[in-house]
């Protein structure tokens, strides 16, 4: 087997991402309601992030997408910053490193379009996610910013880019 890849979602994998982000948000225990797991760009990530300073990645491993995340602007917030979205990786991709090397893509990325922090939300018992996040630069904040229309998620975390 070949090393897994980063690479820009394509539209012949939105099953698969969608199928990854529900099966991920119900292993976890994560709400259905205020989560992402009602958001309609699930059906066509391709289409969703096919906008101005957005971009969706996926972790390819040999044809199978066991892995994803996107970067974009934060939806109703005023100012330079973008949010790290709908971050999962099935069960057999985590512990390998991938998340460390999808977070830097999407930073890479984030940078490249000029925005100068990224912003995320996670549940309180994402406990290895957060120890992720921080090891990469964010740090938590007190409060939400803009409104992603995730309310069931309340922890907070920015990171300067």
């Amino acid at each position: 087997m070949n090393s897994p890849i980063i690479r820009k979602i394509q539209a012949k994998d939105n099953e698969q991402v969608e199928a990854i982000i529900r099966k991920v948000l119900v292993e976890l225990g994560v709400p259905k309601v205020g989560t992402a797991y009602e958001d309609e760009a699930l059906k066509d990530m391709y289409g969703a992030y096919a906008k101005d300073r957005s971009d969706y990645f996926v972790v390819d491993a040999n044809g199978s997408v066991i892995g994803c995340a996107g970067v974009a602007p934060l939806d109703n917030y005023k100012g330079n910053v973008c949010e790290l979205q709908k971050m999962y990786f099935l069960e057999e991709a985590r512990g390998l490193g991938l998340g460390a090397k999808m977070i830097a893509a999407c930073i890479a990325q984030a940078k490249a379009y000029g925005f100068e922090a990224m912003y995320l939300e996670t549940m309180p018992y994402m406990k290895a996610a957060q120890k992720l996040y921080k090891k990469n630069g964010f740090d938590y904040i007190d409060a939400p910013m803009g409104c992603t229309g995730h309310s069931a998620c309340p922890v907070y975390m920015l990171r300067k880019l």
